[in-house]
């Protein structure tokens, strides 16, 4: 070992080399030791990224493998992804997405794969390792489907494993035919025809037994539905466009293949410094990033200034998004009430959000298969929390009931109850009731369901006393005038029977006794508007005769004759306007 290097073959604690990392000046850099110990952090770097990649993760974990230095460590990172492919093969549609990504920035990368692939072929058809072969082969599949390798390596296998049929080398052809046709139907259907054609001359000859025959045909079905269920690309890996990606060409029968196996050992660079700059130059570029650190330090401050005078307004929604995603795990992962309810009010919201939550609630509420109390004591806690929560949930109750035709039935029934258990509570105030109206041409099926089960499950909160208490309350009447109508017989009747139908006819009892008073009411009014109508008509009557005899005494007055007619004619017609109220006073009683 050279000087200084013996230690390190021996563990060294993370936090001892990132002490050592820092401490080492500009000349140290380009040592020996130094460079050993890049390397060490780089092939422990990739080794975690490709362990870690799934297909939820990958456009996290290509920037972070970007970061490195790949074309320094490309021998490692293809050692790496082989390693891991074979030991998960299930996963080869995740590595090979991996690959077509960096095949875009560094094609040397995908090449070198490609070769140490074929190698590793060759390798295991030689000793007849079927898995090794299995997985190698599901591999190149998928690179051609990602167009990384060309179609016509896949053709050669295919006619490679063919051409002396045995039952292992079919098993795997139609496994790689299964992975690979629906791209060969799109490129070359006169070659996928052929293909098929072979493996029916091979079920004609019977050499092979039932167990690859049947899945000889299983292919055929498979071929017939268009590979239904084996794409060759799922959408969510679809990460590069066609026009970006390079192809390589390589062929099964060459010989020389060179896998460039000194790339996974370590060896000192002379150019370390140079080729590192060069590659944060390209790392940059790839990015986006600024073009060194001084500048970007540089224009910190001016950014910071053009981005307090900039408002940017989210048309995308994507906060409100974030926040019901955040409302709604935290709802459901909550072991019990308090714990929820803690949760909930520790969210910050800003001005206007307040809504989003009483509607994710309910939205919570309404997928459940049945009603849980858990959502009505959240709801009741966050209307007595907060004023404006219970604001809102009036406000949800008016939404829900006037569209609520448009939801099924079980999600009308958890809405419902949801709605009584606030209003058993009293979290929700009674004049939210006003909005329904309990009549035959404002009601339909759904809203006929929704008045029943609030009914129902506030005579179970309350009983049907303190019900017929709350509801003959001389305070409410005016927010229950539409439940129990009293405009129209026939609105009054339609109310009586529908709550008698559900099983709550003791709240309409007063309802009922008004309906009974209701005739002597009308005949009562309609005397009372005669009576009107006839002391009109005998005001107007008194007022002739005495427009009369004042026209008279003025005229009397201007001639000056017949002065002593006028006392006369007064009397009579004072006397005569007396009879007539006598009359009609008789007539009164």
């Amino acid at each position: 070992w050279p000087r200084g290097t013996a230690s390190l073959g021996v563990y060294i604690p993370p936090f001892k080399l990132r002490k050592q990392d820092n401490n080492v000046s500009d000349d140290d850099k380009s040592s020996l030791a130094y460079q050993r110990l890049t390397w060490d952090a780089l092939r422990k770097t990739i080794n975690g990224l490709v362990n870690k990649v799934n297909a939820t993760n990958i456009k996290n974990i290509v920037p972070e493998l970007l970061q490195e230095n790949l074309i320094r460590g490309r021998g490692l990172f293809c050692r790496s992804i082989i390693k891991s492919q074979l030991a998960s093969p299930r996963f080869t549609h995740v590595f090979s997405a991996l690959v077509s990504v960096l095949n875009t920035k560094f094609p040397q990368l995908g090449r070198l794969l490609l070769r140490r692939l074929v190698l590793q072929l060759k390798r295991a058809y030689k000793r007849n390792d079927k898995p090794q072969l299995l997985a190698v082969t599901d591999f190149i599949a998928q690179l051609v489907n990602h167009e990384v390798a060309h179609e016509l390596i896949a053709l050669e296998l295919l006619t490679i494993l063919l051409d002396d049929p045995s039952e292992d080398s079919v098993e795997v052809a139609v496994r790689f035919v299964t992975r690979y046709g629906s791209l060969l139907q799109d490129l070359s259907p006169k070659a996928l025809h052929g293909i098929f054609e072979r493996f029916r001359g091979i079920l004609h000859e019977g050499q092979i037994n039932k167990r690859v025959q049947f899945l000889i045909e299983g292919l055929f079905a498979l071929r017939k539905a268009k590979f239904q269920g084996y794409p060759a690309v799922r959408p969510e890996l679809d990460l590069v466009d066609p026009e970006d990606q390079l192809t390589h060409e390589l062929s099964l029968l060459e010989d020389a293949i060179d896998p460039e196996t000194s790339l996974d050992i370590f060896k000192a660079d002379s150019q370390f410094l140079e080729n590192e700059r060069r590659y944060g130059e390209l790392k940059r570029s790839i990015l986006g990033e600024e073009s060194s650190e001084d500048e970007a330090g540089s224009d910190q401050d001016y950014d910071e200034e053009e981005e307090a005078n900039v408002k940017i307004k989210d048309e995308t929604e994507t906060d409100i998004v974030n926040l019901r995603r955040t409302i709604y795990l935290t709802i459901m992962s909550s072991v019990d009430l308090e714990e929820a309810g803690h949760k909930l009010l520790k969210i910050k919201l800003e001005q206007g959000q307040e809504m989003e939550l009483c509607i994710m609630l309910l939205e919570c509420c309404s997928q459940e298969r049945t009603y849980l109390r858990y959502y009505g004591l959240l709801g009741q806690r966050l209307c007595m929390f907060s004023k404006i929560h219970r604001e809102n949930f009036e406000t949800c109750f008016v939404q829900q009931y006037s569209s609520i035709h448009q939801l099924e039935t079980n999600k009308l029934r958890n809405v419902t109850k949801f709605f009584a258990d606030l209003l058993g509570t009293d979290a929700l105030p009674w004049h939210v009731l006003s909005y329904i109206r309990v009549t035959e041409e404002d009601t339909t099926s759904s809203s006929h369901i929704f008045i029943k089960i609030m009914f129902q499950e506030l005579y179970e909160h309350v009983g049907i006393q303190l019900l017929k208490e709350r509801l003959s309350d001389p305070e409410m009447q005016a927010s229950f005038e539409l439940i129990f109508p009293k405009d129209n017989p026939k609105n009054t009747r339609f109310s009586i029977n529908f709550f008698t139908s559900i099983g709550l006819g003791g709240i309409t009892e007063n309802l009922r006794e008004y309906l009974k008073s209701m005739p002597k009411l009308i005949m009562q009014q309609k005397r009372t508007e005669e009576v009107n109508d006839s002391s009109s008509s005998a005001s107007s009557s008194s007022d002739g005769p005495d427009a009369e005899s004042d026209s008279s005494g003025s005229s009397e007055e201007k001639s000056g004759n017949c002065s002593t007619k006028s006392p006369k004619k007064r009397q009579s017609d004072s006397s005569g306007s007396s009879e007539e109220k006598t009359r009609w006073s008789r007539r009164k009683v």
